[in-house]
């Protein structure tokens, strides 16, 4: 992290430079008093841009309308989390979902979402006692408003609602409303319910209350999660910047991006659902996309103090230099998020509305009230520079830098070896993935000790044919008994079912309920589902049932997936160009960061699907992959390793403009942004971790994940395998044809203001290297 320090230890520190560096020619384009520009840089040498006048014209009036803007964040963003919702896996326009919701209209009782787990302690569930007040519980529970369909064992008599050991059993019901009205019943009724009853103990699961019990659990891991992170990254901030002030400026831009999320996500909440996960990436990508482009944005304003411009230049040059990559940085990771749009369930265009908000507020506020606390600050951003506690004698900033330059030289001498090597690793870390097996959230996600996992626990375990694990088969119009009973016979001679029951017919509508041979959501019982579907009957089904969820998302993800992905490399294709004019390294930029990718999907399946670390994390493992988890994860962790691409190739873009020398500028480029880009990747994977120590599963696969991503990213991605890569390619790396170029000239944007030098075109073809030299020892 050192390297990020070397411009900042104070106003007249040079930026980091060994005595074989050459200054950065990106720094200092802000003219000082002795080149002609005035002491503010107002001068006709230091003459600034329309945006940056805009920004620092009225800097004290920029940031109090900012603090206005916060305030009424706060106050519009109150209470987001109570109208979330915890479901959204599944598709709203698949079978299984209308005929779900046909029978939550038709046959309230063949969705039963509140189970009521009665324990007779040592005695039968037969025994009298135990049955009066189980038939006393069961009709004060059919009495409540809010509840319909309510049946039990007593009533039934149905094997399948009491266990196998006759100790315990089921009293099934359903809340009617929404989310967040089923919530506000389940509140209100679980008090009087749950506990001793006579001589029986009640314990309370079922949907209803897995999705409330993991929407309350969330809110308090996000809280606690917001404990750890805070106090940690103001420590590494400190630690990278040095200066305490300098620390707070990235706080302050996460902090305002985030309250600014839960506001919008207030306001979509009126006009559509939104999962209460979202808030977590709100937070992570709040403080982790903040904190990039603070570091990003300070570094270099203090590189231009450094060098002797007035604040008000230097704030110009920032903007006109990393405000740029900021920018484009921005794009691509809102490119990536906004993939999840495509994609029909609401769990995941949750997340493209919570991430595309706290981009672009990030970003804005980087790119607005940032520079306008630097012209306020000015030479102060160095000031109470807490490093000097403990530390003796005088810094040596540029060590790190050096450190990366000469990294950067040994991987370009060695090249075919890190390429390699690098890539063959990345490759066997991702292999798990290929065993990936999809299945749905369930109560699994829950603490072991959560009362709706422990009853759920006790149904898989004691009670046969796993009640609540069938498929139902709704039929729809006039039919007679014999062919009801006719079409129930073809499908209970199918090869995965163990036994169907009913029809219960109502009108010219009924239902089956179809109980497979394994679990729920297995193999078998997905191949039923699509054995039930082609299943000839003469009136109109439909089926649904966990496995029928499942494999309708898992269609809806397979059918979209393939325009998200080429959505995604598209823009990205487009907005590397952009920043670079070459038509290779944006392929490169895609191809690599898929690349980093692997070794996170390996350890998603070796870790949560396979159980491997499940007691030192604490989770339960189901012995699957949620299926939009996949989806969502590689959208995050592909726009934030852009986010990093974008840094260093924009340095390296900025070099080569003034040289024209490849090697020199992929050693340079690495130099000066090796450890922001660390330094940016360790505090984010902080943040990541403070997530992912949710107790929900799902909530931790996605922080321990995305930390794992970005790391593997930053430490092997950019600063192993780009070099090496680049270094193969030579300078055709940086080709494009006529056409394109002269598109480039036009509309194309780069860190560098303007180039001195106009290097000569490529000639040499992709393949050969260049002399294999050492920039540094050729300076």
């Amino acid at each position: 992290m050192s390297e990020v320090n070397s411009a900042g230890d104070g106003p007249g520190a040079a930026p980091d430079q060994g005595k074989n560096e050459p200054a950065d020619r990106g720094a200092g384009a802000g003219p000082t008093p002795a080149e002609g520009g005035d002491a503010d840089g107002r001068g006709t040498g230091a003459r600034l841009g329309g945006w940056t006048r805009f920004v620092t014209a009225r800097p004290r009036l920029s940031l109090l309308v900012a603090l206005l803007l916060t305030a009424l964040a706060v106050v519009a963003g109150s209470g987001v989390a109570d109208r979330l919702g915890s479901g959204g896996w599944e598709d709203p326009t698949a079978e299984s979902t209308y005929a779900t919701k046909a029978l939550e209209r038709e046959f309230p009782a063949s969705q039963p979402n509140l189970l009521l787990l009665l324990h007779a302690g040592g005695s039968s569930v037969d025994d009298p006692a135990v049955a009066a007040e189980a038939k006393r519980v069961t009709a004060r529970l059919a009495a409540e408003p809010g509840v319909t369909g309510v049946g039990s064992y007593w009533q039934s008599g149905s094997p399948a609602l009491k266990s196998r050991d006759g100790h315990e059993a089921l009293i099934a019901a359903r809340i009617t409303g929404d989310e967040t009205a089923a919530a506000d019943t389940l509140d209100r009724l679980a008090p009087s319910y749950r506990g001793r009853s006579g001589p029986v103990e009640v314990e309370i699961g079922g949907p209803v209350a897995v999705r409330h019990e993991m929407q309350t659990t969330i809110r308090e891991d996000l809280t606690r999660a917001e404990l750890i992170a805070l106090p940690v990254t103001l420590l590494l901030l400190v630690m990278v910047f040095g200066s305490a002030i300098a620390a707070l400026l990235p706080l302050g831009v996460g902090i305002f991006a985030i309250l600014g999320t839960n506001a919008v996500l207030r306001g979509l909440t009126e006009v559509t659902d939104v999962s209460v996960f979202a808030m977590n990436l709100t937070t992570a990508l709040g403080l982790g996309l903040a904190i990039d482009y603070a570091l990003f944005i300070v570094r270099r304003f203090r590189e231009e103090l450094a060098t002797g411009a007035a604040p008000r230049a230097a704030v110009g040059t920032t903007l006109r230099t990393a405000g740029r990559t900021v920018l484009f940085s921005s794009l691509t990771v809102a490119v990536s998020l906004a993939a999840m749009l495509l994609f029909p369930q609401y769990f995941l265009r949750s997340f493209a509305y919570a991430g595309i908000a706290v981009v672009l507020l990030a970003a804005g506020a980087a790119l607005i009230l940032l520079p306008a606390a630097l012209v306020l600050l000015g030479h102060r951003v160095n000031a109470l520079d807490l490093r000097r506690l403990f530390r003796r004698g005088a810094p040596r900033a540029a060590e790190g830098g050096a450190a990366w330059g000469r990294t950067a030289s040994l991987v370009m001498r060695r090249a075919p070896l890190f390429v390699v090597a690098t890539t063959a690793g990345l490759i066997v870390l991702g292999l798990p993935f290929l065993g990936v097996k999809f299945g749905t959230a369930d109560d699994r996600q829950l603490p072991s000790t959560a009362e709706s996992h422990v009853v759920q626990q006790h149904i898989r375990d004691g009670f046969p044919g796993s009640p609540g694990g069938g498929l139902e088969v709704l039929a729809e119009g006039p039919a007679t008994a014999t062919q009801y009973a006719e079409y129930g016979k073809r499908i209970a001679a199918l090869p995965e079912v163990q036994r169907v029951d009913g029809p219960l017919v109502k009108g010219d509508a009924a239902y089956f309920t179809v109980l497979p041979e394994g679990e729920a959501v297995d193999e078998g019982a997905q191949r039923l589902v699509g054995e039930l579907r082609a299943t000839h009957a003469p009136f109109a089904t439909a089926v649904t049932g966990t496995a029928a969820v499942l494999v309708d998302s898992k269609d809806a993800i397979g059918d979209r997936l393939p325009w998200a992905a080429g959505f995604i490399a598209i823009v990205t294709l487009l907005l590397v160009f952009l920043l670079t004019g070459s038509v290779l390294i944006p392929v490169q930029a895609v191809l690599l960061n898929a690349l980093s990718l692997t070794a996170m999907f390996g350890a998603v399946v070796w870790v949560f699907q396979d159980g491997h670390l499940s007691g030192l994390l604490d989770f339960t493992s189901s012995g699957s992959i949620e299926t939009t988890l996949p989806v969502l994860m590689f959208c995050v962790a592909f726009g934030l390793s852009m986010d990093y691409g974008v840094f260093l190739l924009s340095r390296i873009k900025e070099e080569y403009d003034h040289t024209g020398d490849h090697q020199e500028a992929v050693r340079f480029g690495l130099q000066r942004t090796g450890g922001l880009i660390t330094a940016a990747a360790v505090i984010l994977a902080v943040v990541m971790v403070a997530i992912g120590t949710s107790r929900v599963a799902n909530t931790k696969m996605l922080g321990l994940g995305i930390a794992l991503a970005v790391l593997m990213d930053a430490m092997v991605v950019r600063s192993l395998l780009v070099p090496a890569v680049m270094r193969l390619t030579g300078r055709a790396t940086w080709w494009a044809p006529g056409p394109l170029r002269r598109f480039h000239d036009r509309f194309g944007l780069s860190e560098a203001e303007a180039p001195v030098a106009a290097p000569a075109p490529a000639t040499e073809p992709a393949g050969e290297p260049e002399p294999d030299r050492d920039p540094v020892e050729a300076r």
